[in-house]
């Protein structure tokens, strides 16, 4: 095929050839077979044509469908707004309104059994991703200024959750957005309060709240585009959707996860008459326990009391005072003992000094000859050793007298015997 000659402002196409051009190219595209959630169903009585509405869950994504009106009322189950549904059409080019919607001839319902599959598969891949892990879930507050509720209107599960609360603790404050809990619209909704709250500095929780019901009406719980909202908002999230047996992929997904919505209140908000026993309890722990520490510290100061040194704190003074005395005493007398026996010993000696020295002897008439003058001259001590004419000294008791030694004229001096004989005058 030969491509159409260019356009430029002086020779513009009309409407009716841009819109001739898209439907030719639409009309070569094949059938398709595809998959979503049914947000819109009109089939009027009298018309031949049904216009569907069909979107995608994961994806802010529709796409418009025409049926026919036999084969949407004649569907087993009846299709609903909200049903996921299997649809195989052909896209096609409303030429005179300018619309593409996609012409459908066959319409199947997705089974319980096939949504619970997917649900699976959607949660191994969260699971892969790390959206289950403990590591990144938040513990909440215990004591929150604001707790963001987002429940459908008027539900048992937002009566459940505020009564139960407000019984528990009187002065928690909630801010609660209403938006639908199953449906199509149910997902976009929820992200928008979620997010609108998640961005509220006064809140300190979220609570996600539903009362039970079947997998269907469970499902917008376990979409994939609420789950990764949940997982990326920065406040704490509890996840309170259906009963106990009911555990949508938002459970595993959240901070927290609540069997019901009243376990949730019990969760988000301490028990004050619980909290004020505890308290009383904590009081009377530490009463007993200031009690004992000050009976414990009186015992103590009382026996540091009794001990001698504080009774009487003189008494060892006086006794140690006595004691030095009694020292200094025995000192004195060691002394005096000592000074006597050293006197004693001292004039014993003396006295034998006296006796053996030869002052003792000189007084009884004795005297040492000196041969010389001087004082120390060396000591006569045989008659033989002065010559005639030498110098003596006499040494007596009272002093000392000189003498010179001669010769005695009738010895013969040549005779030793003689000489020895010879006196001294």
């Amino acid at each position: 095929m030969t491509a159409p000659p260019p356009t430029s402002a002086e020779e513009p196409w009309p409407v009716r050839t841009v819109a001739r051009k898209i439907q030719a190219w639409i009309d070569r595209l094949g059938a398709v077979w595809v998959e979503g959630q049914l947000t819109q169903v009109t089939a009027r009585p009298g018309t031949g044509t049904a216009f569907l509405v069909l979107r995608d869950p994961a994806a802010d994504v529709s796409l418009n469908l025409t049926a026919s009106t036999a084969m949407v009322r004649g569907a087993v189950p009846p299709l609903t707004e909200g049903a996921r549904v299997v649809v195989h059409g052909k896209p096609s080019y409303f030429f005179g309104r300018g619309t593409l919607s996609l012409r459908v001839d066959e319409i199947r319902p997705v089974g319980v059994g096939e949504l619970l599959a997917r649900i699976e598969r959607l949660r191994a891949l969260l699971a892969a991703e790390g959206l289950f892990d403990v590591s990144r879930k938040r513990r909440p507050p215990r004591l929150p200024r604001c707790v963001g509720l987002v429940t459908s209107r008027a539900s048992a599960a937002e009566h459940d959750v505020i009564t139960v609360a407000t019984s528990r603790w009187p002065a928690v404050r909630f801010r609660t957005v209403n938006t639908p809990t199953q449906g199509a619209q149910a997902v976009p909704e929820i992200l928008d309060a979620l997010t609108a709250l998640d961005r509220d500095p006064d809140v300190d929780v979220i609570v996600l709240a539903r009362g039970g019901g079947s997998v269907e009406d469970l499902l917008p719980f376990s979409d994939e585009a609420l789950c990764r909202g949940v997982a990326a908002c920065r406040t704490p999230v509890v996840s309170a959707i259906g009963h106990e047996p009911d555990t949508p992929l938002v459970d595993h997904v959240a901070d927290v996860r609540a069997a019901t919505p009243t376990d949730a209140a019990k969760r988000i908000v301490p028990d004050l008459a619980e909290e004020t026993a505890h308290l009383a309890q904590l009081r009377r722990r530490a009463q007993r326990a200031l009690h004992a520490w000050v009976e414990r510290e009186d015992a103590r100061l009382a026996a540091l009391r009794r001990r001698p040194v504080l009774a009487d704190p003189l008494g060892p003074i006086t006794a140690r005072a006595d004691a030095v005395a009694r020292l200094r005493t025995r000192a004195r007398q060691v002394v005096e003992a000592g000074l006597t026996a050293r006197e004693a010993d001292l004039r014993h000696r003396r006295a034998s000094l006296t006796a053996l020295g030869p002052a003792a002897t000189l007084a009884r008439g004795y005297a040492i000859v000196q041969h010389g003058d001087a004082v120390d001259a060396p000591v006569v001590r045989s008659a033989t050793a002065p010559a005639p004419g030498d110098a003596l000294r006499v040494r007596l008791a009272d002093g000392a007298v000189h003498a010179v030694v001669r010769a005695d004229p009738g010895d013969d001096p040549a005779d030793p015997e003689h000489r020895r004989g010879s006196g001294a005058g």
